[in-house]
């Protein structure tokens, strides 16, 4: 599973980060969530999942690697 963020969508809610902080982490200068981790174990890519359920811009892009 592949998990990245649409910069140019996110708004910064950091809701991703609340569901899931060893994933998202968020940018000291605008707020803005950026992945952190790269190989996720199962737990990790539910949590992706329901970060990405939470992005109310739709920035959060979870694929199948």
């Amino acid at each position: 599973m592949r998990v990245s963020v649409d910069e140019t969508i996110c708004q910064g809610h950091t809701l991703c980060n609340m569901v899931a902080p060893e994933i998202f982490q968020l940018s000291e200068v605008d707020g803005h969530a950026f992945v952190v981790l790269t190989d996720l174990t199962p737990d990790q890519q539910e949590l992706a999942l329901k970060a990405a359920s939470t992005c109310p811009e739709r920035a959060i892009v979870v694929t199948q690697a």
